[in-house]
């Protein structure tokens, strides 16, 4: 049964031209993730601008502990998404709702706890990081705020995600714009008009993404009705079940593993002055809007498998990856194009300072890592593949790599040579990572099954 949908917000991934389909979806998605990056960066721009150097830094240094939280809800959110669009793939209607039901189940049990544990975690975690002393209270009060709502930031992730997981792209990005711009007017609002420092950031965040919720919700129930459940459809079901925490865990632990290594790495760097931390933050800021493209494509990757998977057609698997690969290859050359120019005028722009350890450090940073990105564009949509065509071990293995290499370098290489071991940390081990990556994705069964419906193996 081929499953009906919104067609004027909504891409067929099932059927039709590869490249093409795969493009249209993106482009939402690419701006969808600029929108995204604002939210974050006006708070950089905003507190840098105001606030100076030391709250920057007392930003960054709590953005690796953010990340690390939130990735691991938001991995769960994606992996959740990924048993749905497998399910409209195969255009199963009553496992698709089921679907969304256990995700509503599970998003709920695991945000609670989540919330929960982070409150007694925090602030000691920060101070494993070796956060500054001069720092820790802000940058305290900055992540504190948001994960004290971690359950919005779960929700927008998972109405996202669904919508995504049915081919719609375009209606989050319509949410997000509108979200993005009440952010940057709370942004300067708490922060300019009622002094509420790096806090007013958090908190405006957080207002802005449950606007999106919001309307994430309204347009679902009126223009995508097929993803709300019924009661029937929260019956216990033990094999979706199973397979959507799989999944989810996966997916979440997968993000969690490669955030616990940045803040890793992070406190390698906050070793190093709150004028490295400064820089670096600026530069990451940057480095994330040179990863939109990358990003959008990897994201259509997860869905245009994971509904082909459904589907059982592996060949359109196999062309869809390829194309992904060269989309690298070519962001990667134009960033690094970019960055040979502008990469000093950026940082500067970026974070208002004008210390010369702040601008040199970032602008080093961008040049080094632009032209990595094609070798990361291959790993991250190999990574989206392989968890789109049901494994989940060996996605996991490639962030233990990370992980392993990231504590290596905060441990022998930073000491000795300092920020210029945190530049070229991530470029060297995404190479160990992609390789262990392509072995796995283009050695399973059912990627090398020639025909439609071939049937693979379970497992890893």
């Amino acid at each position: 049964m081929r499953i009906s949908i919104h067609k004027s917000s909504s891409v067929d991934l099932l059927h039709g031209p590869i490249l093409r389909s795969m493009l249209i979806f993106a482009i939402p998605l690419f701006f969808s993730g600029v929108f995204q990056q604002l939210y974050n960066t006006m708070d950089t721009v905003i507190i840098g601008h105001t606030l100076g150097d030391e709250a920057l830094a007392a930003m960054g240094a709590a953005g690796a502990v953010y990340d690390l939280l939130m990735g691991f809800a938001f991995g769960i959110g994606n992996g959740l998404a990924i048993v749905t669009a497998r399910s409209f793939g195969s255009g199963d209607m009553g496992l698709l709702k089921k679907s969304v039901a256990a995700s509503l189940v599970i998003g709920a049990c695991i945000t609670a706890v989540m919330t929960i544990v982070v409150r007694f975690i925090l602030y000691p975690f920060l101070g494993v990081l070796n956060t500054p002393a001069e720092i820790i209270d802000q940058s305290y009060a900055y992540v504190s705020t948001i994960t004290l709502f971690m359950v919005v930031m779960f929700a927008y992730n998972l109405c996202a995600g669904l919508l995504r997981a049915i081919g719609n792209s375009v209606m989050p990005l319509v949410f997000l714009i509108l979200s993005t711009m009440l952010n940057i007017v709370l942004d300067l609002f708490f922060i300019t008009q009622l002094g509420m420092g790096v806090r007013g950031a958090a908190a405006a965040t957080v207002i802005a993404q449950g606007v999106s919720v919001a309307a994430c919700i309204i347009y679902i129930g009126k223009k995508a009705r097929m993803l709300i459940p019924e009661k029937s459809h929260f019956v216990w079901d033990q094999k979706l079940y199973q397979e959507m925490v799989a999944q989810g865990l996966s997916m979440g632990f997968m993000n969690c593993i490669v955030s616990a290594g940045t803040a890793i790495l992070q406190s390698g760097i906050n070793g190093l002055g709150y004028l490295v931390i400064a820089g670096h933050t600026a530069a990451r800021k940057l480095f994330q809007f040179l990863l939109m493209p990358s990003m959008a494509i990897n994201q259509t990757v997860s869905t245009f498998v994971s509904q082909n998977r459904g589907a059982g057609q592996a060949g359109r698997i196999r062309k869809a990856m390829f194309c992904a690969y060269l989309y690298g290859l070519a962001v990667a050359s134009l960033a690094t194009l970019l960055m040979v120019f502008l990469a000093p005028t950026a940082v500067r722009l970026l974070s208002g300072s004008s210390e010369q350890v702040v601008i040199e450090n970032g602008a080093m940073y961008l040049r080094v890592v632009a032209p990595s990105l094609a070798i990361l564009c291959v790993l991250n949509a190999t990574r989206m593949g392989l968890q789109a065509v049901g494994k989940k071990i060996l996605p996991l293995l490639s962030s233990v790599i990370e992980l392993i290499g990231k504590i290596l370098f905060v441990i022998f290489f930073i000491p000795r040579f300092q920020y210029k071991a945190v530049i070229f940390c991530e470029p060297i081990i995404w190479c160990f990572m992609v390789t262990e990556l392509l072995i796995a994705f283009w050695t399973d069964p059912f990627i090398k099954a020639k025909e439609k419906g071939a049937e693979i193996e379970k497992g890893a």
